[in-house]
């Protein structure tokens, strides 16, 4: 398994020539995500997507904040 900084190198070396500062943080914070993501998985941290679901809806509904409507699976072009 390659070390933090070889990842982070080949990384950054993976990105175009004209890539900004931003870009590149940006792409490696995705990167991290995606691994912190994946042992997550790995090691059986994870819920299903009608449990999340749930708990976004809770939080819209709970937030009192009338501009915020709850998620829905496949929202129709009128509930947009």
């Amino acid at each position: 398994m390659a070390t933090a900084k070889e990842q982070i190198t080949q990384l950054v070396q993976q990105q175009p020539d004209d890539s900004s500062y931003d870009e590149i943080i940006r792409e490696l914070a995705f990167h991290l995500m995606i691994e912190r993501g994946l042992k997550d998985s790995d090691e059986g941290r994870k819920i299903s997507n009608e449990e999340m679901e749930a708990r976004i809806n809770s939080r819209y509904l709970t937030s009192g904040a009338p501009s915020q409507r709850a998620v829905t699976r496949n929202p129709r072009k009128d509930q947009l």
